[in-house]
């Protein structure tokens, strides 16, 4: 007895997966890549997502555009509410992968983890917000009501960022679903843990499948056919650098898709703004008569 209660216990190792269209399946390619601590210390076995992973991100994508950008914005608030609650309750795993992904200490990898949490709720109290922001009437000259609404674009394609892991990540995320668009996001591909671990969150949380989908892989052999996918509205170039952003941006004007290109961030705590909501938002106008009563010119 007292031999096997000497034996040493072996752990089992996290199997990391892809999210896409609410499920986690591996690349349909087999493949996968090493993914190393700061110190080179081996961590997991990651998907290398293939062109097929990335097509089939973007038919999940569009399936569930149509309910979520038809939900109210009130409802989307209390989705993403409800990510960060439980975003709070894994905290201590993503202070872990957090502080592999960018060498940090613990102390350190939970501050971020907090700030991402707390941006994760910044975001979802916008969503019923910012229509009356960027919104409203508009003064015109006849007996017209003119009224300028916000209305999301689509299906956006997200390069995260490359050494934000988790921080940087839910910063672009949030604002593309906060306004009702549905995202392919390409994980960090040095750091994609924390992405693809995120994807476990928001499969346990109340937001529909489809509406967030991870790869992981090597961005710019992802990022490539995403660029020029037909179905694919907008991109953000966040986690490219100058040469891949070039080329990603002449690829996506074959179909006029919105671009936001890489914007230097110093500090990803920062209060970010509302650029990143009103960058894929499309404005829509509606003109209606006022319902002028006879010639007095009265109405209502």
């Amino acid at each position: 007895m007292s031999d096997k209660s000497e034996q040493q216990r072996l752990s089992v190792f996290k199997t990391y997966k892809l999210y896409v269209g609410g499920k986690f399946p591996r690349s349909e390619s087999g493949r996968v890549y090493e993914v190393t601590d700061s110190k080179g210390k081996w961590l997991a076995n990651a998907p290398l997502s293939s062109r097929k992973d990335a097509r089939d991100a973007v038919v999940a994508a569009r399936k569930a555009f149509g309910a979520w950008s038809g939900a109210t914005a009130y409802n989307r608030g209390q989705v993403l509410y409800r990510v960060a609650e439980m975003l709070e309750g894994r905290k201590s795993q993503f202070v872990h992968e957090v502080a592999d992904a960018e060498g940090l200490s613990k102390s350190k990898a939970n501050e971020l983890v907090e700030a991402t949490i707390d941006r994760w709720v910044w975001y979802a109290g916008w969503t019923d917000k910012i229509a009356q922001v960027v919104g409203g009437g508009n003064p015109v000259a006849g007996p017209y009501f003119n009224l300028s609404s916000p209305e999301p674009t689509g299906v956006v394609t997200v390069v995260a960022p490359q050494e934000s892991s988790f921080l940087g990540l839910v910063s672009v995320i949030a604002p593309v679903i906060a306004t009702g668009n549905t995202a392919v996001v390409i994980a960090s591909e040095r750091s994609p843990l924390p992405a693809l671990s995120l994807g476990e969150v928001l499969a346990t949380s109340d937001l529909p499948g489809g509406v967030v989908n991870v790869l992981s892989g090597r961005t710019a052999e992802i990022a490539a056919p995403l660029a020029s996918h037909q179905d694919v509205n907008a991109i953000d170039l966040a986690g490219a650098d100058d040469v891949l952003a070039k080329e990603l941006e002449i690829a996506a004007a074959e179909n006029l898709k919105r671009v936001l290109r890489p914007q230097p961030v110093d500090d990803w705590r920062a209060t970010p703004g509302i650029e990143r909501m009103t960058a894929f938002l499309e404005t829509k106008t509606v003109w209606h008569p006022t319902g002028s009563l006879g010639a007095s010119g009265s109405s209502y």
